[in-house]
């Protein structure tokens, strides 16, 4: 049988990149945590994604750290991007107000073999409303993210009360079964 971790490698096209990312992450001592689509994996069953999304606090030394560990990064105003040659792994590292808080918030998980904080649930939840109500995200990305409402909130019912009654029809529907 295969290992969470073998299957991760299979999809990303490389068995390190998760570990090697999260390493040079917690090199700069700067809080972060988990986000976006491979967090909601950490609390629902997980759905194939290439994108690992994280919040950190500062961008203080991020990019040289995922430098010295072999990423090709782009910096950004409120964003780092890299990727690891070899590996169709998505990264990007949000620095953003927005996002501030959710790394003090975050648990220690594990994800794919890797042990990593991930953001709280509740954080989660209202980081995917941000996303799912974003205009000027893409249509695709939109619709993702309000379907991984939808698996947040069929196995964390607790987590109803944090989205607005009439935003999303599959959600409103979770409230009211007929």
């Amino acid at each position: 049988m295969m290992s969470e971790a073998e299957f991760f490698a299979g999809i990303t096209g490389r068995s390190d990149d998760l570990v090697r990312l999260v390493a040079a992450l917690r090199a700069t001592g700067q809080p972060f945590c988990l986000i976006g689509g491979l967090a909601v994996s950490h609390y629902v069953e997980p759905v194939v994604t290439l994108d690992a999304d994280f919040a950190i606090t500062t961008a203080t030394g991020v990019a040289e750290a995922l430098r010295t560990a072999g990423f090709t990064v782009e910096a950004h105003s409120h964003s780092i991007n890299a990727v690891l040659p070899g590996s169709r792994l998505r990264i990007q590292v949000t620095v953003n107000d927005r996002y501030g808080a959710f790394p003090a918030h975050a648990t220690e998980g594990e994800l794919f073999g890797v042990h990593l904080p991930v953001a709280a649930l509740e954080d989660l939840v209202q980081g995917k409303l941000w996303a799912a109500t974003d205009p000027a995200r893409r249509a695709s990305k939109r619709a993702k993210d309000e379907a991984d409402l939808v698996r947040i909130c069929e196995k964390h019912p607790a987590m109803l009360p944090l989205i607005p009654a009439g935003l999303f029809a599959r959600i409103d529907q979770l409230r009211n079964p007929s």
